[in-house]
């Protein structure tokens, strides 16, 4: 266990909806920091908790080391007050990681979020031992993002509660369907804001937060942010559950759209279909079209999300064309 300590009891534990940005791209294909821009102001307005940048959502995989560290410079200049920004730091080693993530501390970040290195598939004990080292070379504040199905491996909560156990780490998103893994690490109590992934599919978000959960850590507050906030609110009464259950069961159909294709090609077609600064998905991801993507539009439509946010929908007839 490391030794390294920090004053993790002064940081303020994070809570409500903490949305995984998309990142705008120009016509050319470079990053739009302008629309970087908007969209953060655009979270801030309706009532967002915090963001990732450079999440899954936020297509990193396929962004180049130089304009990684260009978001991390530009974006950190950004920051809007109560709104702290993350950014997505996982490298493919420990080393590349640890780099990531004194770049983005020395370049105004207020946290990094983690997942286990893709594609190498290690032993759960090695994985513990990556989260521990990365944070034993930084003071900024750190997340592990559990996400097997991207990254092929799995932590039990045995690993993850002796990982929480250090003081940098403060967030913790779980993308399994495991019920009962929420249950035994918010039994543990431990120091971490407990969130989880916004896919119906999974089905998390409801025993998460009736189990006594922070909020969720999802993508389809980008098109309904004040939405998103209202479920993740942490619930102190039955007044908040009741909310919580006619929300969320509004939602419904917004969720299985935004997770009706790989992240995030349904969420990021819709924002820009809808006139928000997205750009289109870098290859060879494809936007939606016809039907697919009429889908959505009607969906915001039905649930008023057009009239709320002043979003320009496109003819719903020549979209499904």
């Amino acid at each position: 266990m490391s030794t390294k300590m920090t004053n993790k009891s002064t940081r303020a534990k994070l809570a409500g909806s903490f949305v995984a940005l998309i990142t705008p791209f120009n016509t050319d294909g470079t990053v739009d920091f302008a629309a970087f821009r908007e969209l953060l102001a655009f979270q801030a307005r309706h009532g967002t908790a915090a963001v990732l940048i450079m999440g899954s959502t936020g297509e990193t995989s396929m962004l180049s080391s130089e304009e990684k560290k260009q978001i991390i410079v530009e974006t950190a200049k950004m920051k809007t007050p109560g709104m702290p920004i993350f950014f997505g730091c996982s490298g493919n080693n420990t080393d590349a990681t640890i780099a990531s993530v004194k770049f983005a501390a020395d370049n105004g970040a207020d946290g990094a979020i983690l997942a286990a290195p893709a594609y190498i598939c290690a032993p759960e004990a090695d994985i513990e031992r990556f989260f521990l080292d990365v944070a034993d070379a930084t003071d900024l504040p750190l997340g592990i993002y559990n996400n097997p199905p991207r990254v092929k491996s799995d932590l039990h909560w045995d690993h993850l509660l002796r990982i929480f156990r250090h003081p940098n780490y403060v967030v913790h998103k779980e993308s399994t369907a495991r019920v009962g893994q929420v249950a035994q690490v918010l039994a543990a109590r431990p120091d971490v804001a407990v969130m989880c992934c916004d896919s119906p599919n999974l089905g998390l978000v409801v025993p998460t937060m009736s189990l006594g959960g922070h909020g969720t850590a999802n993508m389809t507050g980008n098109v309904a942010p004040a939405e998103l906030a209202a479920i993740s609110t942490p619930w102190t009464s039955y007044t908040e559950a009741e909310s919580f259950k006619t929300m969320y069961l509004r939602l419904l159909p917004l969720l299985h759209f935004t997770y009706s294709a790989i992240n995030p090609v349904a969420v990021k077609s819709l924002m820009k279909a809808l006139g928000v600064p997205a750009g289109d998905l870098r290859k060879p991801l494809t936007n939606l079209e016809g039907e697919a993507l009429a889908k959505g539009l009607r969906i915001i439509q039905e649930l008023g999300l057009d009239k709320r946010y002043g979003y320009k929908l496109k003819s719903l007839s020549a979209v499904a064309a």
